[in-house]
């Protein structure tokens, strides 16, 4: 017993004596009370704005990708091939959602995850559709409209995410949701949008899938932008949206993420993760200073004329610099 314990009591020591010497791990708590270990900071990698832009490009390019027509599912298969070399897993959800006057809608989630193992996770997401008449549009309300703001600049940052995420891969489990058949609502009915998102929230890619929060982006390329803390957001997910400001203006993006409180509510896909899948979620999607949206809107303008990299630089380099460097820390 003697021999033992002094053994026991040298390898005390020497433990000891390896932990004071070390200077690049500390014990701690995530925000969710996993006990981690903080590591040797990864420099975080430079969002390539023109790689956003021309993924952006390359959605319009297929013309509006409205359900159940050929741009539907063109590019569809360019985002599965795309992802299915970056990510480490790519689940592809296909199903018929039932739109306004029961019509019924082909539906392609595809959902792309890196680190699978890890139990501490975020969600990226983003809607991919186009609304299929431009409504908000002053000459022509059943015309067809681009896309380029309202569905691609979202899947074009998250694109360009997943190729950084494949170059350096992240320490956190990440999940990005690029979700279908989100705008082919009606006012009258609130809930006839995000069709895609309602499935996924009740039939999630994984059985009991969890992650710590989400971000959910939402026209986030057009010139001017601002972006305000959207009122759902703060209700749902308070921490990680502050986080996620006070990031931005560290950063230097203080001109697109403002702290003003304008009061707005939206029905977007973020609501259907936090009612649905109960993951905490907050939407990062432009406002105008009097609450409206863009001018472009859901009208004819929304094309490649208002997407400017100033923008998608912005939003891109705040993920990544939340996502390498402090997912947890709020």
């Amino acid at each position: 017993m003697r021999n033992a314990f002094m053994m026991l009591t040298a390898l005390a020591l020497v433990a000891s004596a390896c932990q004071q010497g070390s200077n690049t791990t500390e014990n701690n708590a995530d925000s969710t009370g996993a006990s981690k270990v903080a590591k040797v900071e990864v420099p975080v990698p430079a969002f390539n704005a023109d790689s956003a832009y021309a993924y952006t490009e390359k959605q319009v390019s297929f013309g509006p990708r409205i359900p159940n027509t050929p741009a539907q599912t063109k590019c569809a298969e360019w985002m599965i091939g795309k992802l299915r070399s970056w990510a480490d897993t790519v689940y592809v959800q296909r199903t018929t959602v039932t739109g306004p006057k029961k019509v019924q809608l082909p539906c392609i989630n595809v959902i792309a995850s890196f680190n699978p193992q890890a139990k501490q996770r975020v969600l990226l997401l983003a809607h991919w559709d186009t609304r299929p008449w431009a409504d908000e549009d002053a000459f022509d309300k059943t015309g067809k409209l681009d896309g380029a703001d309202d569905g691609a600049s979202g899947v074009a940052v998250l694109m360009e995410t997943a190729r950084q995420f494949h170059q350096q891969k992240p320490e956190a489990g990440i999940d990005i949701l690029l979700v279908d058949v989100e705008d082919y609502g009606v006012k009258e009915d609130e809930n006839s949008f995000c069709l895609g998102t309602q499935y996924w929230a009740k039939n999630p890619h994984v059985n009991g899938y969890k992650a710590n929060y989400g971000i959910l982006l939402d026209m986030v390329g057009g010139r001017g932008s601002q972006f305000y803390m959207e009122g759902s957001s703060q209700q749902y997910a308070a921490g990680p949206l502050k986080m996620f400001w006070d990031v931005a203006n560290k950063l230097g993006y203080s001109d697109f993420f403002r702290y003003e409180k304008n009061g707005g509510y939206i029905t977007d896909d973020h609501i259907y993760v936090n009612t649905i899948a109960n993951i905490p979620t907050f939407d990062v999607i432009a406002f105008q200073t009097n609450g409206d949206f863009a001018p472009h809107w859901h009208t004819q303008n929304d094309n490649m004329s208002v997407i400017d990299k100033g923008t998608l630089k912005a939003v891109g380099q705040t993920i990544l610099q939340v996502v390498y460097a402090q997912p947890f820390n709020y």
